[in-house]
């Protein structure tokens, strides 16, 4: 975010949010209208780490996807008969104009007809095709480092820096996800995501069940995932 908060926005109740997200679209979907765009994205928070162990581990209120700042516009438009809406501090604001955007790294497709939030575009500061960690500038990797994809090419952000936006103050599906995925943790994403913690949230509980070693898959039948590119 590089300005304060504009005024105005509307701030949403807890149950009008659950209802409103009632009909958000699944990683398939996003990836079908998606297809072909030039700039960088990807599945984001638990459903990226779901794409990572193969199957859905749980419900997902909602949908969120990652891209570059510069290549929102891209994605707008790919959905001329919707609307972005921005997003900051628990409120939104309708229409996602110039000043809100600027200020928010949050923007929610919405179907003006219903009225219904579709998902969630998080975009992520970058210089080029190198990404910005937004809470550590210090911390970048390209594009090409944080990208995985599914066996039928759906990409998703790879689950140690999921994780680590999960670290900041885990709630408790936060750190159910992290106890699904921890077996399907190969030793170099252990690794990674060890020093990402180490440096970020130095003494993290986590960091004591990354130093056991791998075991087997919660999901017996399905691949290791360490065959995708992506390893930190």
């Amino acid at each position: 975010m590089t300005e304060s908060l504009p005024p105005g926005g509307v701030a949403l109740s807890a149950d009008e949010l659950e209802a409103r997200w009632a009909d958000a679209w699944r990683p398939e979907h996003v990836a079908e209208r998606l297809a072909g765009v030039r700039t960088p994205w990807c599945i984001a928070a638990g459903w990226a780490l779901d794409l990572f162990l193969g199957g859905q581990s749980r419900p997902h209120g909602d949908l969120e996807i990652a891209v570059p700042a510069a290549g929102f516009s891209e994605i707008r438009d790919r959905f001329p008969e919707y609307v972005f809406d921005a997003v900051g501090s628990g409120r939104v604001w309708a229409g996602a104009r110039a000043k809100a955007l600027a200020a928010t790294h949050q923007t929610w497709l919405r179907d003006p007809a219903s009225d219904q939030f579709l998902f969630d575009v998080f975009r992520e500061p970058h210089e080029g095709l190198t990404w910005i960690y937004r809470r550590d500038d210090s911390l970048r990797l390209p594009y090409d480092a944080i990208i995985a994809r599914t066996a039928d090419g759906i990409p998703y952000l790879v689950p140690e820096l999921v994780l680590l936006f999960k670290a900041k103050a885990p709630r408790p599906k936060d750190q159910a996800d992290f106890d699904a995925a921890l077996p399907l943790l190969g030793q170099a994403r252990r690794d990674a995501l060890s020093g990402l913690l180490g440096r970020v949230h130095p003494g993290h509980p986590w960091l004591t069940a990354l130093t056991v070693r791998p075991s087997r898959s919660p999901y017996p039948g399905r691949p290791s995932r360490e065959a995708y590119r992506g390893e930190l």
